[in-house]
């Protein structure tokens, strides 16, 4: 049986996503925050980060790689969509966006600025994280003015990454009001079935 290792309401949220979509058998992991740098963890996996898929005696990291390996072994889970290339390579366009732009350096920014002791440079940071996380919420709203989900009338896991990075918004006490079509689509990920079960399973809901 597969083994899923998360931080509670954190980006692993997208693949415990993915492995319900797919309806596998896994062992969802509970480490808590900090424990990822521990050497029984560090052993597992030396970046010490989560997400942690093992499968077997095969242990992959970083969201993009799991859910890649998650959409080989399960397809008819259509993570990417079940739509043409063009479609799943749109899927995959605003998962890297989600992943890399808006969590990795956007939100990276403004959670990095709470931590900051000069007010001065604390609120530079700030705004400088809070405005590219607009642009990029911006883009996706505009989209969604048309449409359902990110590459129209399907959900696809880019949804799901979108959904989970607005989950940290009242933590950073950012909140971006103008943004109804954004606003509208996260209720409607929420709703999903896949997307309900990993919550629960993580104590969210």
């Amino acid at each position: 049986m597969m083994k899923l290792f998360y931080l509670q309401g954190a980006c692993p949220l997208v693949p415990h996503t993915a492995l319900h979509w797919a309806k596998a058998e896994f062992e969802p992991v509970h480490v808590e925050r900090g424990e990822q740098k521990n050497p029984e963890f560090l052993a597992l996996n030396p970046q010490g980060k989560v997400p942690l898929l093992i499968d077997g005696d095969f242990k992959l990291a970083q969201n993009v790689a799991i859910l890649e390996y998650l959409n080989e072994k399960f397809p008819q889970a259509n993570i990417f969509g079940s739509g043409n290339a063009q479609q799943k390579a749109l899927a995959r366009q605003w998962l890297a966006l989600a992943n890399s732009d808006l969590h990795s350096g956007a939100i990276s920014k403004t959670f990095a600025a709470l931590g900051v002791e000069n007010e001065q440079a604390k609120q530079v940071l700030r705004e400088i994280g809070i405005a590219a996380m607009k642009a990029i919420y911006a883009q996706a709203d505009e989209v969604l003015a048309n449409q359902p989900y990110l590459t129209g009338d399907e959900i696809t896991i880019a949804d799901v990454y979108f959904y989970v990075t607005q989950l940290w918004l009242p933590r950073l006490d950012v909140k971006f009001d103008k943004f109804k079509n954004l606003a509208a689509h996260f209720e409607r990920v929420q709703n999903n079935a896949g997307v309900q079960a990993a919550l629960k399973d993580q104590g969210l809901i």
